[in-house]
């Protein structure tokens, strides 16, 4: 990801919530201060996700490896 799309994605999030805080400041706080609450509580996800994407690659290395050593390319 490159550092110009990253700031731009930030300046987005960040002019959002400045939306939300002019348009309603109760729900803007809240949700600025439960938000490291739910990145924590997604944490798990995040590890289960990565897990089961690490043994899908596996799998598919198993099952592409005779393909590979036989020659085939990969298009």
């Amino acid at each position: 990801m490159r550092s110009d799309t990253l700031d731009e994605r930030s300046a987005v999030k960040l002019l959002l919530w400045l939306l939300l805080f002019v348009l309603c400041w109760p729900l803007a706080l809240l949700a600025l201060l439960l938000w490291p609450v739910v990145w924590l509580l997604s944490l798990p996800f995040r590890l289960i996700g990565i897990s089961v994407e690490a043994v899908f690659a596996l799998l598919r290395a198993v099952l592409f490896l005779p393909a590979r050593l036989l020659g085939h390319k990969d298009a």
